[in-house]
């Protein structure tokens, strides 16, 4: 079976080489890998000094590179979801085919899919991925379950819409409701969001890995992103730290650096006790081709085992207790104050700063409504009480 290990951090922390690095690794013990990017500013044809083209090229042996341009992706492998939706878009408000690219979510959508896809056809052994700055990930990586609820809410309404409003639809909404053929293609749209999300979080799978550097701001944001990424229950289980001064470098102007520096690996150290930590040094060029992406590897992750699994066990869970049902989310470095949640018919909604989820609750506990909620040991412990 296929791996896949998604590499995500703040901007300007190093992803990218740290990426690289893994996938050389994985290349040189003679796995076919494939290292794909899909931050629209990609750098992995300038970080292995090789000019890419539209699709996957074998740059080095067992090691193959994708820049993933999403718009061409959309063109030459999701069509139908593509023509089916500029159809939509055409009749609701006049946008074209080529608007699609300018709604929120949909490039990171097609490159999602695209990985997928990778996954299935089995041609590689391991996937890495090389993906944009933390906020953006973030939304690449819930938009398939966003998508997903919403599609789940319409299904109804929409098998019956079709049959009861589609000849006054046109004419009054302007909006021409989807006919059968259309409908099984808004089908193949949802299992295929279905199958992305289940693959995402299938920890037998996919990991998410965090890249950061021992600076406040950097060491703050990373902490909310492995927060965020545990509400929506994805498998973090890698912590690099990038960019560590050596301790004896000699020169007082650094001394200080390192000070702050080793407090901040420290608390990193500290905020992620539940997962392995690798410490990368700041060398001293650029990493820019294959010898210094070599020098990573085989100084930093020569002796690791990178590609084993690491299934975290903490995750999302509802359990029985004597008051009814419990549900606990993992939620690390989370700040009470910071967390609103409410029942919403047939869903708990959990808000944590600006990211909120929508977790649906099983059929068993429709009829039970929210009594309490505590944070502790960055645990949100939810209880579920029959309605009397």
């Amino acid at each position: 079976m296929s791996r896949i290990y998604i590499f995500t951090g703040k901007g300007g922390v190093g992803k990218s080489s740290v990426a690289a690095a893994h996938a050389y690794k994985s290349a040189k013990e003679g796995k076919k890998t494939l290292l794909v990017s899909t931050d629209m500013a990609h750098n992995l044809g300038d970080l292995f000094e090789h000019k890419l083209g539209k699709e996957a090229e074998e740059v080095l042996p067992n090691l193959s590179l994708y820049e993933i341009d999403p718009e061409y992706v959309m063109q030459n492998d999701f069509a139908y979801i593509v023509d089916y939706i500029g159809r939509l878009l055409s009749d609701a408000g006049g946008m074209s085919i080529s608007d699609l690219g300018m709604i929120p979510g949909m490039e990171e959508l097609f490159s999602l899919l695209k990985i997928a896809d990778i996954y299935k056809e089995e041609t590689y052994e391991r996937i890495i991925v090389d993906c944009a700055p933390t906020g953006e990930t973030l939304s690449l990586l819930k938009f398939p379950e966003l998508l997903s609820w919403y599609m789940e809410k319409l299904f109804p309404i929409g098998k019956i819409g079709v049959r009861l409003l589609a000849p006054v639809s046109k004419a009054v909404f302007k909006v021409e409701m989807p006919n059968k053929t259309a409908m099984n293609d808004i089908e193949k749209i949802y299992l295929k969001l279905a199958e992305l999300q289940e693959l995402l979080k299938d920890r037998d799978v996919s990991s998410i890995r965090i890249v950061t550097t021992p600076e406040k701001m950097v060491v703050e944001e990373t902490k909310r992103n492995y927060m965020y990424m545990n509400l929506y229950d994805f498998n973090v289980d890698g912590l690099y730290i990038n960019r560590i001064l050596p301790a004896d470098i000699g020169n007082e102007f650094f001394d200080r650096w390192i000070v702050l520096q080793r407090e901040y690996i420290d608390t990193l150290k500290e905020c992620f006790s539940a997962l392995p930590i690798c410490e990368i040094p700041w060398y001293d060029e650029e990493v820019r081709g294959e010898a210094a992406i070599r020098r990573i590897a085989d100084n930093v992750l020569a002796d690791k085992e990178v590609f084993g699994k690491r299934i975290i066990k903490d995750r999302e869970s509802f359990t029985q207790n004597e008051k009814g049902y419990q549900l606990e989310v993992f939620a690390p470095c989370a700040d009470k104050a910071d967390i609103d949640l409410y029942q919403a018919s047939t869903d708990i909604v959990i808000k944590i700063g600006n990211f909120k989820r929508n977790i649906p609750l099983p059929n068993s506990l429709r009829s039970y409504n929210v009594t309490s909620a505590k944070l502790e040991d960055g645990r949100l412990r939810i209880q579920f009480e029959q309605e009397k």
